[in-house]
């Protein structure tokens, strides 16, 4: 429980904190792919007040990245998406379920989920910067006082006073927001059943490019940093059970107009890195969410945010995510395996990076055990 003043301020910096991949990929698609803003936040909303109530702590809820990028990019219908959420989730439920899943996270050697870890931080950092480049000013602004606050005044919410200055050097500059072609005052639709080639380009297109980048980034990488940070207070956030709640979250709130969700790393450690320490953060962010999705007006509010500013908070949360203390305290022999893997997923994908990873590591097994008999 939270007890303090001081408590409750880091939590609501903490739940801000993973804001700079949240609001780009959702109103992204929002703006982009047409679809219905208020069924795309509520669905946000109701996933990240369940995760706060069941995990306690900061587990965070995002947009499938891989599903968003190709929805920006590709023609693909709303009835394909739909589908593309309903198999992903029960796919994810099926391995949750069975235990399946617990059973490939023991596969996965620490060095190689180190290197996806380092891959995917820069990544983020890549992202981080191209929002930031809409405006050099508010972003490198914005970037310093965060880093100022974390290092020098941790107690402070360094997220709100980011965000406070993004929008007054954004408001000077004219630094532009995220584009927002759609007003927030559509309808909410009852969901319509996919089609036969709706299923299969929901598939083909959308579910396998992500299947990856959930197994790796939102559930095995999740895991592994609860732990890290939270120690046996992270019992609950297990690869099962963080597979498990992606998949009903996903079969419950897709066909009723949500985007594919997930868990993930890079929000867990920047929720962490902000201050949050409990599921009070989750909660309060979907609570604001679910305010932003039912007032007047309040989608035009926060598109209004700088993106060189959210770039900023995408930033800061990338370095965390990138420099683990698994990074740094890796045997030697190790650290080609941690370089191959993290190359790779910046190459290529995080799928990509996991099969070369697999192969360095078997390399390396090999060199060890050449060593030992010689």
């Amino acid at each position: 429980m939270l007890t303090t003043r001081k408590e409750w301020v880091r939590e609501v910096s903490g739940a801000l904190g993973d804001i700079g991949t949240l609001l780009p990929l959702s109103l992204g698609a929002i703006a982009v792919a047409g679809l219905a803003p208020v069924p795309v936040l509520l669905g946000f909303a109701v996933f990240y007040i369940a995760t706060g109530l069941y995990y306690r702590l900061p587990i965070p809820v995002q947009p499938m990245k891989a599903v968003a990028a190709l929805l920006l990019t590709t023609q693909v219908g709303h009835e394909s998406l739909v589908a593309s959420g309903i198999l992903i989730g029960a796919i994810m439920l099926l391995l949750g379920v069975t235990g399946w899943i617990n059973r490939v996270a023991r596969l996965v050697p620490g060095s190689i989920l180190s290197g996806l870890q380092l891959g995917l931080g820069l990544l983020l950092a890549g992202m981080s910067l191209g929002l930031m480049a809409t405006s050099w000013l508010a972003g490198l602004a914005t970037l310093l006082v965060l880093v100022f606050i974390l290092w020098r005044l941790p107690a402070w919410p360094a997220t709100l006073i980011g965000l406070g200055v993004s929008l007054a050097v954004g408001a000077v500059t004219g630094s532009p927001g995220l584009s927002l072609a759609m007003p927030d005052s559509v309808a909410f639709n009852w969901p319509e059943l996919p089609g036969l080639s709706d299923w299969q380009q929901g598939f083909s297109v959308l579910a396998l490019p992500q299947l990856a980048l959930t197994l790796t980034n939102a559930i095995l990488l999740t895991a592994l940093l609860a732990g890290d940070y939270f120690g046996e207070q992270a019992h609950r956030a297990s690869p099962a059970r963080l597979s498990i709640s992606t998949g009903l979250a996903n079969l419950c709130l897709v066909p009723f107009g949500a985007l594919p969700m997930c868990h993930g790393a890079g929000g867990l450690a920047a929720h962490y890195r902000f201050g949050a320490r409990t599921g009070v953060a989750p909660v309060l962010l979907g609570a604001g969410l679910l305010l932003v999705a039912l007032l007047p007006g309040g989608l035009s509010v926060i598109a209004a945010i700088p993106a060189a500013g959210l770039g900023a908070l995408l930033l800061v949360a990338a370095v965390e995510l990138a420099s683990s203390k698994r990074l740094w305290t890796a045997r030697p022999s190790c650290w080609p395996v941690i370089g191959v893997t993290a190359l790779v997923t910046v190459w290529a994908d995080p799928v990509f990076g996991l099969l070369a990873g697999m192969i360095a590591e078997v390399l390396r097994a090999a060199w060890v055990r050449r060593q030992k008999i010689a």
